[in-house]
């Protein structure tokens, strides 16, 4: 069945098993762009993905189906995510975009995999700290295009913006993302 049938069935028939179906599908996805918008907050990023589904249960019927489902759910997830930032900016008096959580367990493969474990395991600190450098809204820009491969067209509806200003927050993205990183290029 496809995501619009599933809709459909939702709609017309209050269907919370089609529903069900429709956050299977998506649920990874939307989990993983909240956790990179978090900086790798894994916990953070949950609770936004269950408020992400029950704002989607909520609104179903304002889906139009201009863009796909999945863009539409991004669109949610972002939002959900740029509300909890100003609520803890104004809690908190603060940004707390440098804490990284790393809630992955140490690898345990056999030997010859430690040293790429170790490698891999410091390139996703690296970039989580380098992804906690860009403003919110290049970050946004970053994981909708580069994460979630959406369109430059796509991006520009999940964020709300123009398509010109999510080009340029990608271009400056880039550049910051290119310096912090600089290290991990010559080798």
């Amino acid at each position: 069945m496809t995501d619009a049938e599933l809709i459909a069935r939702v709609l017309v028939g209050d269907d919370r098993h089609a529903f069900a179906e429709l956050v299977r599908r998506h649920q990874s996805a939307v989990r993983a762009c909240l956790r990179r918008l978090t900086a790798g907050n894994h916990a953070l990023a949950d609770d936004l993905a269950q408020e992400t589904f029950v704002l989607a249960w909520r609104n179903l019927r304002s889906f139009r189906q201009e863009a796909r489902f999945s863009t539409w759910l991004y669109r949610i997830a972002t939002n959900c995510w740029l509300a909890d930032r100003r609520k803890r900016k104004e809690t908190l008096l603060g940004d707390d975009a440098d804490a990284v959580a790393d809630d992955e367990p140490d690898g345990g493969g056999g030997g010859d995999g430690i040293a790429d474990h170790a490698r891999g395991a410091s390139l996703k600190v690296d970039m989580e700290r380098a992804l906690g450098v860009l403003s919110e809204a290049e970050r946004a820009a970053i994981v909708q295009c580069y994460h979630n491969d959406l369109s430059h067209e796509e991006a520009a509806f999940v964020l709300g913006c123009p398509v010109g200003t999510v080009k340029t927050h990608v271009h400056r993205a880039k550049q910051k993302l290119r310096l912090a990183l600089a290290s991990w290029a010559s080798e």
